[in-house]
């Protein structure tokens, strides 16, 4: 008997509706269904986290448009997202599996191309998302570092400070995901940790400000710092302030496997994610361009934030105690990062999608999770850390794959669900019926858009320290796939599809 079959025999399964389902597309439930709506909400908001996202990145925001780029940009990311998210919802809800956007592309491609689909669309998702723990991670670095720099006026930070703390957050958010019992309400906590902690920053600041700015400076000041000489152009780099609050939107995706009735359940917690994202973000950027007293203090230092509560207080001790809240909704969003990629390394493993795949599909019988997987992702982003130690123009432009990788693998599988045709998919609970053509062809193109846009200097002109280096990470990525495809996965990469004929197809079929 396999891993998988134990886990599926101590759980329970059988009788179980939703196993059933699971076992129709070929696989056995693998683990037990803890999560339930609420608690997967919190993983996917915790990773998504417009608000915490908005704060950390705002320095790219203001220098990249100022108080115009955050509040408009914010709102046509919303726009954007809800047509992201429904894509996604429509999706999960017609073909609730871990493996999502990989399972998805199978399934919806011509056979001749699905595995290839599959392949690229796996590959694509588990690498946005070890960017995305990378990010978080320095992310939270930065905070720490700077929390110690404000008290502690003779300290000069130096970038191994940084890397200690990347590597110290990485380490300390990887215990929560060892532990498979208290995933369901570490995620509740988080929830909760960063809707209180956006309440007490969102009603302090404005009230403690000594002065506060006028509406004009909030709603019609633009700042272009950039070196751009086109407004445009850098109003469009400095997107990815705002677009960083709103990626990552396949997260509760991948505990499909996790939840009861994932067809209902996730499309909620997907939907739940963007609604929420807006209303926090959209709130706490206005509350803060109000209390935006000095914009070159606000632009110097390693959190940008955290100067912005100093300047408002006027007291370190009580920016200090909010940039703790700020900390904390980060180690809250890091530990959904890490959920996120070892839930994406699994079940991409399950299908022999990369090497040393039985390895990395092992679900430890005592903790419930895929302990294996989660500590091959944990040494991968440990690793990725190095790059600041080299350049940090190298790790930022990871932050912007984070942001477009997701993106990629999100296109694949709509791809092949338009050359089959919408109304040969038999639809889930969730489903926009001819409007889902609006919901797809958005994602398809701000796709389209981010790759292109997003692969700019943030900064002219360019120089080594301030150049955009994610084109060179899709290179090396692309190199790596299409290594591993030919040397190996061509031959033992396949997927239910394969393995189970013509069944597999005729569950998404009329």
């Amino acid at each position: 008997m396999t891993v998988e079959s134990k886990a599926s025999a101590r759980a329970g399964t059988t009788g179980d509706v939703d196993a059933k389902k699971l076992e129709e597309m070929g696989y056995e439930q693998a683990m037990k269904r803890r999560f339930s709506v609420w608690s997967v909400l919190g993983v996917g908001f915790s990773l998504t986290n417009s608000w915490w996202a908005v704060s950390t990145a705002m320095i790219t925001g203001i220098n990249s448009g100022g108080p115009v780029l955050l509040v408009y940009g914010t709102i046509l990311l919303f726009v954007v997202s809800i047509g992201i998210a429904s894509s996604l919802s429509e999706l999960v809800s017609a073909l609730p599996n871990a493996a999502g956007q990989s399972f998805w592309a199978r399934e919806l491609a011509p056979k001749k191309y699905s595995n290839i689909a599959s392949y690229l669309a796996g590959w694509f998702a588990w690498a946005g998302s070890l960017f995305a723990c990378a990010s978080v991670a320095l992310t939270v670095g930065y905070a720490l570092v700077a929390c110690y720099e404000l008290t502690h006026p003779d300290f000069q930070s130096k970038t191994w400070h940084v890397f200690l703390a990347y590597q110290c957050v990485n380490g300390f958010s990887a215990i929560f995901n060892c532990y498979g019992k208290v995933l369901p309400t570490v995620a509740t906590v988080s929830l909760y940790t960063t809707l209180i902690s956006f309440v007490v920053i969102l009603i302090t600041v404005p009230a403690e400000a000594p002065t506060h700015r006028g509406a004009h400076f909030v709603f019609n000041t633009f700042l272009n710092k950039t070196g751009w000489s086109q407004n445009g152009i850098a109003f469009i780099v400095g997107l990815i302030n705002t677009n960083w609050g709103f990626s990552c939107l396949d997260t509760a995706v991948h505990l499909a496997e996790e939840v009861p009735q994932p067809e209902k359940n996730v499309p909620i917690a997907i939907m739940g994610t963007v609604f929420i994202g807006f209303v926090t973000s959209f709130a706490f950027i206005i509350s803060m361009m109000f209390s935006l007293l000095d914009l070159d203090s606000v632009s110097a230092g390693l959190a940008p934030v955290l100067n912005l509560f100093y300047g408002a207080l006027g007291n370190k001790a009580g920016a200090i105690v909010l940039e703790a809240l700020v900390i904390a909704t980060g180690v809250g969003c890091q530990i959904a990062c890490q959920t996120w990629q070892s839930r994406l390394c699994w079940s991409f493993s399950r299908d022999r999608g990369l090497p040393l795949h039985r390895f990395w599909v092992k679900i430890h019988p005592t903790l419930d999770v895929p302990l294996n997987a989660h500590a091959f992702g944990c040494v991968i982003v440990a690793i990725l850390g190095c790059l600041y130690l080299a350049s940090y123009a190298a790790i930022n432009s990871i932050i912007t794959g984070c942001i477009v990788l997701p993106y990629v693998s999100y296109a694949i599988p709509v791809i092949c669900l338009l050359m089959r045709g919408r109304a040969n998919l038999r639809p889930g609970p969730f489903w926009l019926g001819k409007h889902g053509y609006i919901a797809n062809f958005t994602l398809l193109g701000w796709t389209l858009f981010c790759v292109v846009m997003y692969s700019f200097p943030a900064y002219m002109p360019a120089a080594a320290g301030s150049m955009n280096y994610v084109s060179a990470c899709y290179g090396i990525l692309v190199l790596l796939f299409t290594v591993d495809w030919f040397v190996r996965a061509r031959k033992e990469y396949r997927g239910q599809t394969l393995e189970h004929g013509e069944g597999m197809h005729s569950t998404v079929g009329l």
